[in-house]
């Protein structure tokens, strides 16, 4: 199996790493805007070979790993290239934009939209790992726009990766990850803001802040060029979300403003419910 990996950084690298781990006879062909973390790809032994974007016409499979901003026209691209013989799919954590964008094109049978929730704060070839997949759920929206037998080859990738599927449309799909991805990441980024604002000696951040403030702020490590065009193809979902959380966050204020330190419990032991649900998906 020939496969084409289009941004090798985290999410495609990791890809790579396990497809090779998983098809002994897979070999891993990569390509990069940057041609740095190209390089480094190959020196990590993440892919094989390195090519250019029409190398997509020789390989039989190509994963798309690239920013939600570029990744519809690089998607066009591939599949004005690629046979009718090649799966194509992506990563993205926006989906509503790019199956528009491809909607009518000839080769839409050819892609599959598909978002692996799984991810790290880092990002670059260094920061793909083996068996980031594994046990993550993959959202997978419009299958029956993807011919069956690419539908078949994607399904077996990602069983043998250890995957779990769910099913949804791309307009659901945007509004769900806007809540439990999109708003945590914002959360994060502006605690991280908030505290380097107010705490002018770093020193203090680094001795003061325990284990809730390193796992809540955990997130604003991740990438500014990765996670601007995530807000802006999903702004009006993120608008919405921003909005609830803002309600509460000013709910939460009045409350402790009003000294009603049991209003302050109840919204609390209410939160509290989130963990039993996790419980049960773990």
């Amino acid at each position: 199996m020939k496969v084409q990996i289009i941004g090798v950084g985290l999410i495609g690298g990791s890809f790579a790493l396990d497809i090779k781990s998983a098809f002994a006879e897979a070999q891993i062909y990569g390509c990069d805007a940057n041609n740095e973390h190209l390089t480094r790809a190959k020196d990590l032994g993440i892919i094989d070979h390195q090519v250019d974007l029409e190398n997509v016409q020789q390989v039989d499979v190509v994963i798309l790993a690239v920013p939600v901003d570029v990744a519809p026209g690089v998607l066009k691209q591939v599949l004005d290239l690629v046979n009718e013989n090649t799966l194509v799919f992506d990563a993205g954590s926006t989906k509503e934009g790019i199956c528009k964008t491809v909607a009518n094109h000839p080769g839409r049978r050819n892609y599959l939209a598909a978002h692996p929730i799984a991810g790290t704060e880092f990002s670059g070839p260094e920061a793909a790992i083996s068996n980031l997949y594994r046990n993550k759920t993959n959202i997978i929206c419009e299958v029956e726009k993807t011919a069956f037998k690419l539908q078949e080859r994607a399904l077996e990738i990602f069983q043998r990766l250890g995957m779990r599927i769910r099913y949804m449309d791309p307009k659901s799909h945007d509004k769900h990850i806007a809540y439990v991805s999109h708003l945590s990441h914002i959360s994060s980024f502006m605690l991280g803001k908030t505290v380097l604002e107010k705490e002018k000696n770093e020193r203090d951040i680094f001795d003061l802040a325990g284990s809730g403030f390193a796992s809540t702020v955990r997130l604003a490590k991740s990438s500014p060029e990765m996670w601007t065009p995530i807000f802006q193809q999903n702004k009006e979902n993120v608008l919405e979300t921003l909005n609830e959380y803002i309600t509460n966050l000013n709910r939460f204020k009045d409350l402790i403003e009003e000294d009603d330190f049991q209003g302050v419990y109840s919204e609390m032991q209410r939160a509290n419910h989130i963990k039993s649900i996790l419980n049960g998906i773990n």
